[in-house]
């Protein structure tokens, strides 16, 4: 019996398209999702907040005109989401699309939303508002890198896996070690349920390195000139804060120090290009770690099409 508030795995019922950002997996979802009567469920954990449209790289009005899409613009960019949120919205969105007779068809690249969807989640306890004050008081006190060295003493592999800016998560793992004396990361490892269907059906679409950091290199100077700067101000000048999440996401958090430290415009362009391939690749070598997906490799639009005829192809030799 599953436990309450733990999320089961999603992927027998659906099918998912992930790769490093830039890599063609929206249009490979999209030509799919035409030819299979499907829906898109975003696996994006910045396209959530509405209002961050051009630096989360959105689909297009013409796009979801086109196909329904999910799980994008459900929540405000002030308000903290965590993964139990998102497999909750998940798991109700995929139950309302099989019950209307169509396909599920998830597409991103963030590592926890496509770990919950491929082998289930288990959120831990709930919160102890008492132990993370504590913690909130302590990191003013002695700072981020006492918090960590703490974590350290009681889950090594989180404290190796987690930012080391990223208090929420730390501080959330140090919580779960405390209330239930055992290692958040422990707890997940036992949770993960690799069990999947004979018939795999998650796609991993990869490039040429060369034409993948030509393609972000592009895709990062066509939202400024849409006007992420101007995006960017405008979620500044909401009357509540912006969310740690939403505030570190690779291109809000350079713009962030161009309009507040003054760094020159051309060299936030730079970072952002740089960041951006820097997560292209860490969302590469953590799709090489799964074992469930297929490789599909894409040069053009052409070989887009081609992947998806295959795809629809196999399907019907099964």
């Amino acid at each position: 019996m599953t436990a309450p508030n733990v999320f089961p795995p999603l992927i027998d019922k659906c099918w998912v398209i992930t790769g490093a950002t830039a890599s063609g997996k929206s249009e490979l979802a999209m030509l799919l999702a035409e030819s299979l009567n499907g829906e898109i469920l975003s696996l994006d954990s910045m396209a959530v907040y509405r209002g961050m449209d051009i630096g989360t790289a959105k689909p297009t009005a013409a796009q979801q005109a086109a196909v329904p899409h999910h799980l994008v613009d459900i929540v405000d960019p002030t308000e903290p989401f965590s993964v139990a949120c998102y497999l909750r919205a998940a798991h109700k969105a995929v139950a309302d699309i099989l019950e209307r007779g169509r396909t599920p068809i998830f597409v991103g690249g963030t590592p926890m939303y496509l770990k919950g969807i491929l082998r289930g989640f288990d959120p831990g306890p709930p919160a102890n508002w008492e132990f993370r004050q504590q913690i909130e008081a302590d990191v003013k006190t002695y700072g981020l890198e006492a918090l960590r060295n703490r974590l350290i003493q009681v889950d090594p592999l989180s404290a190796h896996r987690l930012h080391p800016n990223d208090v929420r998560r730390m501080t959330r793992a140090l919580e779960v070690a405390f209330l239930t004396g055992e290692p958040l990361s422990h707890r997940q490892l036992q949770h993960e349920q690799r069990c999947l269907p004979t018939e795999c059906r998650v796609f991993a679409c990869q490039r040429q390195r060369e034409q993948l950091h030509l393609r972000i290199d592009q895709r990062v100077v066509a939202m400024f000139e849409a006007g992420l700067v101007e995006e960017t101000v405008r979620l500044l000048q909401s009357p509540k804060p912006l969310s740690h999440t939403a505030t570190q996401a690779v291109g809000y958090a350079e713009v962030i120090d161009h309009l507040n430290d003054g760094v020159d415009l051309d060299e936030t362009i730079e970072r952002v290009q740089a960041h951006t391939r820097q997560l292209a690749r860490r969302q590469e070598t953590f799709l090489r770690s799964l074992g469930e997906t297929t490789t599909v490799a894409i040069e053009n639009q052409a070989s887009v099409e081609a992947i998806r005829d295959e795809i629809l192809s196999s399907l019907q030799r099964s």
